[in-house]
């Protein structure tokens, strides 16, 4: 399994770009302004997309991908996302005013877009590699994703702050390489990172304490023109953990 990260900053401005990752060539993981740097023939690939949560950051690209390629497939497209999350898509976006609603193009029978609940610690299966949603805390329905290559894992929290059900679960996992957790807000924004259920370095440090597994970490989702600063502290408190920033176009193996 490739993890290949197309987006992974909290903003844009030049090449920064927001959350999404292409797993192999046919899943993605988001759909930030990140998927928008793929190629139409990337896109035309991509059967299934998993979506972490409703907010615009992780969900900008998917309107326009799904709109660019509705014409070039054969096949429709595999949307997973929790009931909650899908609601509010179908509720703010898919609703004819912003955009059309492609679960009912060209007909309701032969949709273009075919949605698939997921729920917290039922795992989908697409061919060998395995998908697992996990419990985080954030202030909209959320959910990370365990990416199971069947050897390895990695694990991607999305937008969260302090939640023990997530360690608990990620703790669970034998096969652990890649950890990619969320830090939004410096220690100076730290009542922030608590109303907007974000992460810290401070918080970042306490809930990585409850690692039991030995993994490769990878900081995501930093503020512009904050991240080198928000860094720093991370790097200064955690170096038992060795984390690093993740950054666009990076590939993982798993």
């Amino acid at each position: 399994m490739q993890v290949k990260i197309l987006g992974c900053s909290g903003g844009i401005g030049g090449k920064l770009r927001t959350t999404s990752m292409l797993i192999d060539r046919d899943i993605l993981i988001d759909a930030g302004t990140g998927a928008m740097d793929l190629s139409i023939e990337e896109m035309m690939m991509i059967d299934h997309i998993f979506i972490t949560h409703s907010h615009l950051d992780h969900i900008a690209s998917l309107p326009m991908l799904v709109d660019t390629v509705i014409g070039l497939r054969d096949k429709h497209i595999k949307l997973h996302a929790t009931r909650e999350t899908w609601q509010i898509l179908q509720d703010h976006i898919f609703n004819w005013k912003i955009w059309p609603d492609y679960t009912t193009i060209p007909d309701t029978s032969n949709p273009f877009i075919v949605y698939s609940e997921v729920k917290v610690g039922e795992t989908i299966v697409i061919g060998d590699r395995k998908i697992t949603p996990l419990p985080v805390n954030h202030v909209v329905p959320t959910v990370g994703y365990q990416m199971d290559s069947g050897t390895n894992s990695l694990v991607f929290t999305s937008d969260t702050t302090t939640c023990d059900a997530l360690w608990e679960a990620v703790n669970r996992i034998d096969n652990l390489q890649y950890l990619i957790i969320e830090t939004s807000f410096g220690n100076a924004e730290i009542d922030l990172a608590r109303r907007s259920k974000h992460l810290c370095p401070s918080l970042l440090i306490d809930e990585l304490h409850k690692l039991k597994h030995p993994a490769q970490i990878f900081i995501t989702h930093l503020k512009p023109g904050e991240d080198e600063a928000i860094m720093r502290q991370i790097n200064r408190d955690a170096t038992a953990f060795n984390p690093q920033a993740l950054s666009a176009l990076q590939v993982l193996e798993l």
